[in-house]
């Protein structure tokens, strides 16, 4: 079994970073590069990096805001928001990205998933997932432009469909968890994660350190990502990794 990882996650809006619950009543959370360097002398395994209002404003990620958060952290990056194409892709890596994440533009035209894993291999493609229940379905609906638009698109189907066009890795994030901290989906992370060969980050809710333990256990998560918790200082990454490694997960 691979061990488990503690993602924390910056959502980044006009250069700032920001929370908000249900993907909404953002509110300001710092500095992404202070963030960052941050996060990486507290022991976080991965970073992401996520212009959210990239893709709703029609503009390319922050790459000059990437260039410095790499300069700052040794440990992987994965950035998303705003990337339409493979150039978009190569810009970031070049910057410092280690891996890219694509939500919107893998909707818009999912051969931007293979064609990525094709250039820069599968271990850089991470697709990303914002599913919200749909009680007329009883499943989940995959929504784009940070959670603003439904699409139609089953989340399951989804997901298995990513993995096969060469997406490395999911990050699923739960949209009516999202900022709520009241734990993470796990119905949904167990679906997903259930489903695939790939890793699932699972995202959306965590409020305390034993919500982890459960993603990993109950919800068969390789990874989990969080904010909010983060952020305010609610959590400590340490703090969430010994209690982790108090109940016997094998963490990084």
């Amino acid at each position: 079994m691979l061990a488990k990882r503690i993602i924390p996650c910056l959502d980044v809006k006009d250069g700032r970073v920001v929370k908000g619950v249900n993907f909404v009543n953002l509110r300001d959370a710092g500095d992404p590069v202070e963030l960052a360097a941050i996060y990486d002398k507290e022991g976080a395994d991965e970073l992401v990096f996520l212009d959210i209002s990239a893709s709703v404003e029609g503009r390319a990620t922050m790459v000059e805001v990437v260039r410095q958060t790499a300069g700052e952290i040794t440990i992987p990056f994965t950035v998303g928001g705003g990337i339409s194409s493979v150039d978009d892709m190569k810009r970031l890596l070049r910057a410092g990205a280690d891996k890219i994440g694509i939500n919107t533009a893998a909707v818009r035209n999912p051969q931007l998933v293979s064609d990525g894993a094709r250039k820069f291999g599968s271990q850089c493609i991470v697709v990303a997932i914002d599913a919200k229940f749909n009680s007329e379905w009883g499943e989940w609906e995959v929504f784009t432009h940070g959670g603003r638009n439904a699409t139609g698109i089953k989340t399951l189907e989804w997901a298995k469909r990513m993995e096969e066009l060469g997406a490395g890795e999911i990050l699923l994030t739960s949209m009516d968890a999202d900022g709520t901290k009241d734990g993470f989906d796990l119905k949904l992370t167990r679906a997903v994660s259930g489903l695939l060969t790939i890793p699932v980050i699972a995202s959306g809710g965590a409020g305390k350190a034993e919500h982890f333990y459960d993603v990993f256990t109950e919800g068969k998560a390789d990874a989990g990502l969080a904010a909010t918790i983060f952020h305010y200082k609610e959590l400590t990454i340490q703090g969430v990794k010994d209690d982790l490694k108090g109940k016997g997960v094998e963490i990084r």
